[in-house]
Protein backbone atom coordinates (compact mmCIF):
# COMPACT_ATOMS: atom_id res chain seq x y z
CA UNK A 1 0.00 0.00 0.00
CA UNK A 2 1.02 3.05 -1.02
CA UNK A 3 2.54 5.90 1.51
CA UNK A 4 -0.35 8.56 1.18
CA UNK A 5 -3.02 5.45 1.66
CA UNK A 6 -2.09 4.38 5.04
CA UNK A 7 -1.64 8.00 5.86
CA UNK A 8 -5.37 8.94 4.95
CA UNK A 9 -6.90 5.33 6.19
CA UNK A 10 -5.05 6.65 9.58
CA UNK A 11 -6.67 9.92 9.46
CA UNK A 12 -10.37 8.76 8.70
CA UNK A 13 -9.64 6.10 11.92
CA UNK A 14 -9.11 9.23 14.18
CA UNK A 15 -11.77 11.24 12.93
CA UNK A 16 -14.05 8.38 13.65
CA UNK A 17 -12.91 8.06 16.89
CA UNK A 18 -13.37 11.41 18.02
CA UNK A 19 -16.69 10.92 16.54
CA UNK A 20 -17.62 7.95 18.66
CA UNK A 21 -16.22 9.77 21.63
CA UNK A 22 -18.04 13.22 21.20
CA UNK A 23 -21.50 10.84 20.73
CA UNK A 24 -20.70 9.07 23.94
CA UNK A 25 -20.29 12.54 25.58
CA UNK A 26 -23.20 13.88 24.66
CA UNK A 27 -25.26 10.58 25.29
CA UNK A 28 -23.36 11.09 28.91
CA UNK A 29 -24.66 14.64 29.58
CA UNK A 30 -27.75 13.84 28.82
CA UNK A 31 -28.47 10.73 30.99
CA UNK A 32 -28.86 11.57 35.24
CA UNK A 33 -26.42 9.96 37.30
CA UNK A 34 -28.26 7.43 39.34
CA UNK A 35 -25.59 8.18 42.41
CA UNK A 36 -26.54 11.99 42.48
CA UNK A 37 -30.00 11.84 42.34
CA UNK A 38 -30.29 9.41 44.96
CA UNK A 39 -28.44 11.56 47.14
CA UNK A 40 -30.36 14.55 46.13
CA UNK A 41 -33.39 12.70 47.56
CA UNK A 42 -31.87 11.45 50.47
CA UNK A 43 -30.42 14.97 51.01
CA UNK A 44 -34.27 15.98 50.92
CA UNK A 45 -35.66 13.37 52.95
CA UNK A 46 -33.03 14.48 55.78
CA UNK A 47 -33.69 18.00 55.23
CA UNK A 48 -37.57 17.59 55.85
CA UNK A 49 -36.44 15.09 58.81
CA UNK A 50 -34.54 17.62 60.41
CA UNK A 51 -37.52 20.31 60.08
CA UNK A 52 -40.00 17.88 61.21
CA UNK A 53 -37.67 17.13 64.19
CA UNK A 54 -37.39 20.55 65.01
CA UNK A 55 -40.60 21.46 64.58
CA UNK A 56 -41.73 19.06 67.04
CA UNK A 57 -39.02 19.71 69.96
CA UNK A 58 -40.39 23.04 69.85
CA UNK A 59 -43.60 21.99 70.25
CA UNK A 60 -42.87 19.97 73.28
CA UNK A 61 -41.04 22.69 74.55
CA UNK A 62 -43.99 24.76 74.77
CA UNK A 63 -46.01 22.37 75.88
CA UNK A 64 -43.66 21.73 78.74
CA UNK A 65 -44.28 25.55 79.60
CA UNK A 66 -47.87 25.62 79.54
CA UNK A 67 -48.08 22.36 81.65
CA UNK A 68 -45.54 24.30 84.06
CA UNK A 69 -47.84 27.23 84.17
CA UNK A 70 -51.08 25.21 84.48
CA UNK A 71 -49.52 23.62 87.11
CA UNK A 72 -48.50 26.27 89.12
CA UNK A 73 -51.49 28.06 88.73
CA UNK A 74 -53.54 24.81 89.95
CA UNK A 75 -51.29 25.20 92.79
CA UNK A 76 -51.75 28.46 93.96
CA UNK A 77 -55.82 29.19 93.16
CA UNK A 78 -57.02 25.87 94.39
CA UNK A 79 -58.25 26.95 97.07
CA UNK A 80 -60.17 30.05 95.15
CA UNK A 81 -63.68 28.72 95.46
CA UNK A 82 -62.95 27.09 99.16
CA UNK A 83 -61.52 30.83 99.98
CA UNK A 84 -64.02 32.76 98.81
CA UNK A 85 -66.87 30.85 101.00
CA UNK A 86 -64.72 31.50 104.09
CA UNK A 87 -64.71 35.46 103.37
CA UNK A 88 -68.24 35.11 104.75
CA UNK A 89 -67.06 34.03 107.67
CA UNK A 90 -64.66 36.48 108.49
CA UNK A 91 -67.51 39.11 107.19
CA UNK A 92 -69.26 37.54 110.04
CA UNK A 93 -66.69 37.47 112.69
CA UNK A 94 -66.02 41.31 111.85
CA UNK A 95 -69.67 42.21 112.04
CA UNK A 96 -69.77 40.53 115.72
CA UNK A 97 -66.93 42.31 116.71
CA UNK A 98 -68.06 45.59 115.95
CA UNK A 99 -71.59 45.11 117.01
CA UNK A 100 -70.01 45.31 120.64
CA UNK A 101 -69.29 49.02 121.47
CA UNK A 102 -65.56 50.49 122.43
CA UNK A 103 -66.93 51.64 125.70
CA UNK A 104 -68.59 48.22 126.83
CA UNK A 105 -65.63 46.18 125.05
CA UNK A 106 -63.60 47.99 127.44
CA UNK A 107 -65.56 47.53 130.74
CA UNK A 108 -66.35 43.92 130.40
CA UNK A 109 -64.92 41.34 132.37
CA UNK A 110 -65.34 37.62 133.05
CA UNK A 111 -66.92 35.89 130.73
CA UNK A 112 -68.16 38.26 128.06
CA UNK A 113 -64.50 39.20 128.29
CA UNK A 114 -63.09 35.89 127.71
CA UNK A 115 -65.44 35.67 124.79
CA UNK A 116 -65.00 39.06 123.16
CA UNK A 117 -60.77 37.44 123.20
CA UNK A 118 -61.60 34.08 121.98
CA UNK A 119 -63.99 35.67 119.14
CA UNK A 120 -60.73 38.42 117.86
CA UNK A 121 -58.05 35.27 118.33
CA UNK A 122 -60.20 32.99 116.25
CA UNK A 123 -60.26 36.03 113.96
CA UNK A 124 -56.83 36.18 113.44
CA UNK A 125 -56.18 32.94 113.07
CA UNK A 126 -58.49 32.80 110.49
CA UNK A 127 -56.31 35.86 108.76
CA UNK A 128 -53.01 33.81 109.10
CA UNK A 129 -54.55 30.55 107.82
CA UNK A 130 -55.90 32.54 104.67
CA UNK A 131 -52.40 33.91 104.19
CA UNK A 132 -50.86 30.87 104.48
CA UNK A 133 -52.47 29.61 101.60
CA UNK A 134 -52.06 32.88 99.84
CA UNK A 135 -55.01 34.71 100.40
CA UNK A 136 -54.64 38.74 101.46
CA UNK A 137 -56.69 41.24 102.43
CA UNK A 138 -57.05 44.29 101.03
CA UNK A 139 -57.09 47.69 102.86
CA UNK A 140 -57.61 50.21 100.74
CA UNK A 141 -58.12 52.98 103.42
CA UNK A 142 -56.11 56.52 102.33
CA UNK A 143 -55.12 54.83 98.47
CA UNK A 144 -56.23 55.68 95.26
CA UNK A 145 -58.89 54.09 93.89
CA UNK A 146 -58.13 51.34 91.74
CA UNK A 147 -61.00 49.60 89.53
CA UNK A 148 -59.20 46.51 89.64
CA UNK A 149 -59.24 46.12 93.61
CA UNK A 150 -62.06 48.49 94.49
CA UNK A 151 -65.49 48.93 94.24
CA UNK A 152 -66.99 52.16 94.21
CA UNK A 153 -70.28 52.07 96.58
CA UNK A 154 -70.28 56.25 96.91
CA UNK A 155 -68.72 59.60 96.58
CA UNK A 156 -67.59 61.51 99.36
CA UNK A 157 -67.64 65.34 99.48
CA UNK A 158 -63.92 65.72 101.47
CA UNK A 159 -62.00 68.69 99.91
CA UNK A 160 -58.87 67.93 102.18
CA UNK A 161 -58.03 64.64 100.19
CA UNK A 162 -57.41 64.30 96.55
CA UNK A 163 -60.19 63.45 94.43
CA UNK A 164 -60.72 59.78 93.84
CA UNK A 165 -59.01 58.33 97.33
CA UNK A 166 -60.63 55.93 98.95
CA UNK A 167 -61.99 57.45 102.07
CA UNK A 168 -64.13 54.86 104.00
CA UNK A 169 -63.86 51.22 103.12
CA UNK A 170 -67.38 49.40 104.13
CA UNK A 171 -65.91 45.94 102.78
CA UNK A 172 -62.65 44.57 103.22
CA UNK A 173 -61.55 43.51 99.62
CA UNK A 174 -59.10 40.14 99.14
CA UNK A 175 -56.69 38.95 96.58
CA UNK A 176 -55.05 35.67 95.80
CA UNK A 177 -52.02 35.13 94.92
CA UNK A 178 -51.85 38.48 91.86
CA UNK A 179 -55.93 37.47 91.28
CA UNK A 180 -58.41 39.43 93.01
CA UNK A 181 -60.54 37.03 95.50
CA UNK A 182 -63.26 39.84 96.02
CA UNK A 183 -63.15 43.70 95.59
CA UNK A 184 -63.25 46.07 98.45
CA UNK A 185 -66.34 47.81 99.00
CA UNK A 186 -65.31 51.21 99.22
CA UNK A 187 -66.39 55.17 99.59
CA UNK A 188 -64.32 57.74 97.12
CA UNK A 189 -63.55 61.17 97.91
CA UNK A 190 -64.63 63.88 95.58
CA UNK A 191 -64.25 67.38 95.05
CA UNK A 192 -60.72 67.95 96.85
CA UNK A 193 -56.92 68.65 94.61
CA UNK A 194 -56.54 66.86 91.87
CA UNK A 195 -53.96 63.54 92.51
CA UNK A 196 -50.31 64.67 91.53
CA UNK A 197 -48.85 63.36 89.04
CA UNK A 198 -45.76 61.81 88.51
CA UNK A 199 -44.87 62.41 85.32
CA UNK A 200 -45.32 65.96 86.07
CA UNK A 201 -43.24 65.75 89.57
CA UNK A 202 -40.42 64.30 86.87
Amino acid sequence: MPQDDQRQTTVEAGAGAAQDNAAAGSRAEGSVDPVAEALALLTAERDELKDRMLRTLAEMENLRRRTEREVADARAYAVTNFARDVLNVADNIRRALDSVPADAKAGTDGALKGLIDGIELTERDLGKTLERHGVKIVEPQGQKFDPNRHQAMFEVPNPEVPAGTVVQVVQSGYVIGDRVLRPALVGVAKGGPKAANPADAA
